[in-house]
């Protein structure tokens, strides 16, 4: 079961950038901008989002689930295996038991993370050094919010964070999880 994650029930800003071509493929991919997480995701999204605001941050989502169709449709644009999740595994992000993120400071702007979200590029790895200090500390602060509100993390992205084991949860489709985020007809 998946719940919606709202600006007003979450105090998130919502940026889902495959409802728009504001990502790497340069085209919609979503029919509808949705941000959708697993029960057990979004109640370690609220713990996350209790430690941010904490020290006076708040977080911007690009993408949390993701259905089995769009899995295809990234993978079918850039069969990249160091960023996308093959579709014949699944995708953590198709179990609703990932959310790709930044941290945004109170009046709303983006902390610099030294690459824009879905930058395929080594500089986008944790740990990268071809970054500026700032951005640096930035991922570290985004890093330790995460881990300690129990989220486990992608080496090659700094924006992915995903839940422990997401393999017990099952991948969905649009269909499937009632999203409706893909505007075909059955859905």
């Amino acid at each position: 079961m998946l719940t919606e994650i709202t600006p007003d029930r979450f105090d998130v800003e919502l940026d889902i950038r495959y409802a728009g071509a504001n990502n790497f493929t340069g085209a919609p991919i979503y029919r509808r901008a949705a941000c959708y997480l697993n029960l057990e995701a979004a109640e370690k999204l609220r713990r996350a989002i209790d430690l941010a605001a904490a020290i006076g941050l708040r977080f911007k989502i690009f993408d949390a689930f993701r259905p089995t169709e769009a899995v295809q449709a990234l993978w079918d644009h850039t069969p990249n295996a160091d960023f996308l999740s093959h579709p014949a595994n699944g995708s953590p992000h198709s179990r609703g038991a990932a959310i790709d993120l930044t941290l945004i400071d109170g009046s709303g702007a983006e902390l610099d993370m030294g690459t824009g979200f879905d930058a395929m590029t080594t500089a986008s790895f944790h740990g990268a050094l071809d970054i500026s200090a700032d951005a640096q500390r930035n991922r570290a602060i985004l890093l330790g919010l995460m881990t300690a509100a129990d989220w486990d993390f992608y080496r090659n992205e700094w924006w992915h964070y995903q839940l422990f084991k997401p393999r017990r949860y099952p991948t969905l489709s649009d269909k499937a999880a009632g999203s409706r985020m893909m505007g075909t007809s059955d859905a």
